[in-house]
């Protein structure tokens, strides 16, 4: 019944609507990859402080004027008043309408990367107009032939290529910003740059561009709808800007509009201004995306169960089966409904959450905790960053199907707000299979087809300038399984140098626990504490920090994200980059040091490393570093099951409740990206005493501990070993249209007592895109895991002319070489098939304002 309807709203709507285009417990840095330094510059420099120069305006798609000098700090902090057009330019990447002789220019750029507020490399131009629908921007970017880089990419895929960007802080707080990013050719990647917690591209924004290079360099031209954005507008209403250039010929050069000073923090505090923009048509805009996915899928099923026919034969000679599942019809609706130009309400009814890009293959090997993926499904990520926090106690990915969903977030004055409900049925979704085994049944009956209950609420207040501080609550309610979680945090700006963020929560859960004394879960109430801190000092050469956070042992939150409860980890950073030499071989250096010490609530130690580490940038976006860890490790049995009495036996095998190892790390990591053509990058690291926490890793590595070696059922029996982890990729691109990359991870494991290997396990990921036009493509993907002897494979073809309209037909597979049966373990040489599936999804954006 909802199928059907929601299938007559979908041909409805496309006959009454025109067509329209468009943590592990030591949150340490990876090895290999040093924190990036503030790109930032000096208060005094002898060519910024210099007179500023008059140049003449630039007749329109004339190659730009290199400036004679540089303006003044004082200059730019004049805002800039924009001139509204009377007649809309023709977005076509030419620039040759007279309407843009009118427009703002802003030119006389600085190179803030790798120079410090110096002369740029080359002469940039941006002009800037608008009308009552749109914000009008223009390109004009010099350069040498044949030394722009441009590719026909994908949206949100461009940053390998030469770019310009926009920031704009449509309120004007120095809290929020859209990015919008243009190669040479107009091809859009978008995103929101919030103050503290970097960028975020899962954002896409409906707008139109087109470029061009030329012999004298490239341009561009865009229009962005005032009704594509959240904003403040009025008369004399100043917006923020931010403009910049990347040149990726010249080490990767970035040119900023504005002067950026590497003795103050922060990017939005040193915006610039616009203002002018007045007279915008206050409308409400309707966005209704209807969605369909066919899927046609089969897999591997387990032949008959168990339990009915213990001694049939059949179970030995043909333990499963392939089965064809009948065609799937999933209708979807998604609406947004702006009542404001700072408001907004989401909605989403059986919305199609299915993933096109599916998750990368990672190390799964001896995990003990929880793997962190990336929110991708849009509906959510429309105003995310309102929910994000230090202690990530929103984390979407925790609603898994919703059948409704509807959000609503805005900014009134200095306070912004967000609300979240959805309702989840993926906790009572179970496959036929499970339904109909016997074995299975008794134990889900009571939970099929009931669904959990999600609630969100963020509240946040701008407090002075550069200050916040903010609510949040959430809650989950499932049988047998009630979360709910409330606190407060908040930012302050100490000085222009010195910042402050933290976060207090507590969580009020009634579910089941394991109790490691009774050695069983217990169904009980459980209040817990959660807390994080930073303060960081960044400067011109020289930055520290002081970073912590902890969670009591009941700590939940079951909609967000917590990789580890229980612990108390404390950081110390420090960090010293060089002057830059923006002409010389070497470009900067930079020495990095972090000394961590974690414990948990009981006062026991659990963690202790010191990572030093020391990088080069070289000339042609290459870079070359190294770096030594030294630390100590210690685990307690009661972390991994039963804790030891008079009258049991604990969860470690032997007299010792407790394990430890030191651990001494050595790492090298390297890049280079010489040309658009090719790229390459490398990082290995060695580590002696690496624990094995004696899992067993499948089938192909059994558990290779002392005590299991002499009864596979032996409690755990961890130990420390050697461990080599390698990661190491190139990306080749022949022409404009084709890119091939091929990544490769590999993490061996072995132990010192035994001498032998915990696992083994290599991961190869290979990708090929043939992107035809800037809003179609044909993909294909494979990726092969050697420890789950597994390949997942995938080809894609698309069609996206804007957000919200796509169309695509794939074809997903999944096979074992040379694997384990799943439900006999036997082993299968060739290749097996776990499951397929072909599939057609397509989506339309309806837009109407009034």
């Amino acid at each position: 019944m909802k199928k059907g309807l929601l299938l007559c709203i979908f041909i409805a709507l496309f006959c009454a609507f025109n067509v329209r285009g468009q943590e592990q417990a030591q949150p340490s840095p990876t090895p290999g990859v040093a924190p990036a330094s503030n790109g930032t510059a000096p208060t005094t420099n002898p060519s910024v402080d210099a007179a500023p120069t008059t140049v003449e305006a630039t007749k329109v798609g004339a190659p730009a004027a290199q400036p004679v000098g540089l303006p003044s700090p004082m200059e730019r902090a004049q805002p800039v008043r924009l001139v509204r057009f009377e007649k809309p330019p023709v977005i076509d990447g030419k620039l040759d309408d007279e309407v843009w002789n009118q427009a703002a220019v802003f030119d006389r750029f600085f190179q803030t990367q790798p120079g410090d507020n110096i002369q740029p490399s080359q002469p940039t131009i941006m002009k800037m107009g608008y009308d009552s629908k749109n914000l009008y921007l223009a390109f004009q970017a010099s350069e040498q032939p044949g030394r722009v880089r441009a590719t026909v990419a994908k949206r949100d895929d461009i940053l390998e290529d030469d770019n310009v960007r926009v920031y704009l802080d449509t309120f004007n707080d120095k809290r929020r910003a859209y990015i919008f990013i243009f190669n040479p050719l107009g091809v859009q990647q978008d995103g929101i740059q919030a103050e503290g917690t970097g960028a975020d591209y899962s954002v896409d924004v409906v707008m139109e561009s087109r470029g061009m290079v030329t012999p004298e360099g490239y341009t561009v031209e865009v229009a962005i709808p005032f009704k594509s954005l959240r904003y403040k507008a009025g008369k004399d209403q100043p917006w923020g800007l931010h403009v910049f250039r990347n040149l990726k010929y010249h080490n990767d050069e970035e040119n900023s509009w504005m002067p950026i000073f590497r003795d103050k923090s922060g990017f939005l505090t040193q915006q610039g201004q616009i203002t002018g923009i007045e007279g915008i048509t206050g409308e409400r805009t309707l966005e209704v995306i209807p969605s369909l996915t066919l899927s046609e899928t089969g897999k591997r099923v387990r032949a008959l169960p168990q339990r009915v026919f213990p001694n049939d034969p059949l179970l030995s000679t043909s333990p499963d089966r392939f089965v064809n599942q009948p065609l799937d019809f999933d209708p979807g609706l998604t609406a947004k409904l702006s009542i404001s130009s700072a408001m907004v309400l989401d909605l989403a009814i059986n919305p199609d959450f299915a993933q096109v890009e599916a998750d990368q293959t990672v190390i799964t090997a001896n995990q003990r905790f929880p793997i962190f993926f990336e929110e991708k499904r849009p509906f959510f990520l429309e105003g995310i960053d309102i929910f994000r926090t230090l202690l990530t106690p929103v984390h979407t990915r925790a609603i898994i199907d919703p059948d409704v969903a509807v959000k609503f977030t805005g900014k009134q004055g200095r306070n912004t707000y967000g609300l979240l409900f959805a309702s989840d049925n993926a906790p009572g979704n179970y496959s036929e299979e499970e339904r109909t085994d016997p074995d299975i049944l008794p134990g889900i009956q009571r939970f099929l087809d009931k669904n959990s209950y999600i609630g969100v609420l963020r509240l946040k207040r701008d407090v002075g300038k550069e200050n916040s501080l903010g609510l949040i609550a959430t809650t989950y309610n499932f049988i047998e399984r009630h979360n709910h979680l409330g606190g407060f945090d908040g930012r302050f700006r100490i000085n222009p140098q010195t910042t402050l963020q933290f976060q207090v929560l507590g969580t009020h859960s009634r579910r089941f626990y394991y109790d490691p004394d009774q050695n069983r879960n217990i169904y009980r109430t459980g209040n817990a504490l959660g807390y994080a801190y930073r303060y960081e000092m960044t400067g011109r050469h020289f930055s520290y920090g002081l970073f912590g956070n902890g969670r009591t042992r009941d700590y939940r939150a079951d909609v967000g994200f917590t990789r580890r409860i229980n612990i108390n980890n404390k950081e110390l950073m420090l960090r010293y980059n060089s002057e830059p030499k923006t002409k010389g071989r070497l470009v900067s250096w930079q020495l990095f040091n972090l000394a961590q010490a974690q414990f948990n609530f009981q006062g026991r130690s659990q963690f202790f490393n010191n990572n030093s580490q020391v990088s080069f940038n070289f000339r042609r976006q290459s870079y070359l570093g190294f770096g030594f860890q030294q630390g100590y490790e210690r685990i307690f049995e009661d972390e991994f099951g039963a804790r030891r009495s008079a009258a049991r036996a604990g969860a470690f095998a032997g007299d010792d409740n407790e394990r430890s190892v030191n651990r001494k790390v050595f790492y090298i990591f390297a890049g280079t990206t010489p040309s658009k053509k090719y790229s390459f990058y490398t990082e290995a690291v060695y580590t002696k005493g690496a624990f094995d926490f004696d899992f067993g890793n499948g089938l192909r590595y059994p558990r290779v501990s002392p005590a299991a070696l002499l009864d596979p059922d032996a409690p755990l029996d961890p130990g420390p070993g050697n461990e080599l982890f390698i990661v190491a990729g190139a990306t080749y691109q022949p022409t404009d249209t084709l890119r091939l990359s091929l990544d490769y991870t590999k993490s061996r494991l072995t132990r010192h007592d035994t001498g032998l290997v915990a696992f083994d396990d290599n991961i190869f990921a290979f990708r090929a895109t043939q992107q035809f036009t800037r809003f179609t493509f044909l993909r294909a993907r494979a990726d092969y895991d050697t420890l789950a002897a597994n390949i997942r494979a995938q080809l894609l073809f698309g069609y996206t002319p804007n957000p919200g309209t796509a169309f695509y037909v794939g074809y997903n597979d999944d096979l074992n070489r040379n694997g384990f049966n799943p439900f006999t373990g036997n082993l299968e040489p060739g290749f097996r098939r776990n499951g397929r599936t072909f599939f057609i999804k397509m989506s339309y954006l309806f837009r109407r304002s009034w």
